[in-house]
């Protein structure tokens, strides 16, 4: 599939939808790839996408409007979390949580 059939790629719904908890080893200081800058520290083990914990999260790495033109910032650097998000099964078809997503953004779920 290509990037602009991908129905991901501006939608951004899932970015601004669910609180997006990982590993600190994810973080760039611990030899991952997840710039610190972006986050917050919950304890000794685990921080979290800054944006993610508001009442309307929006994470802080999303650009632009969400079903219009979003883009995540850190894509290749993005944490475990957003990396294994659902959206697509090999159908090309959204499972249940892209689906809440972009329904609290006034989207129709994906086909399928």
């Amino acid at each position: 599939m290509s990037a602009q059939d991908n129905p991901c790629v501006g939608c951004g719904a899932c970015c601004a939808s669910f609180r997006v908890d990982f590993a600190r080893q994810e973080l760039l200081s611990e030899g991952g790839s997840v710039p610190d800058g972006l986050t917050v520290d919950l304890n000794d083990w685990t921080c979290r996408m800054r944006g993610t914990d508001h009442a309307q999260p929006r994470c802080a790495a999303l650009t632009g409007q969400v079903g219009v033109n979003a883009q995540c910032g850190i894509y290749e650097w993005r944490p475990g979390p957003c990396r294994e998000f659902g959206a697509l099964s090999p159908l090309g078809r959204g499972d249940e949580a892209c689906a809440r997503a972009r329904q609290r953004h006034g989207m129709a779920p994906l086909p399928g």
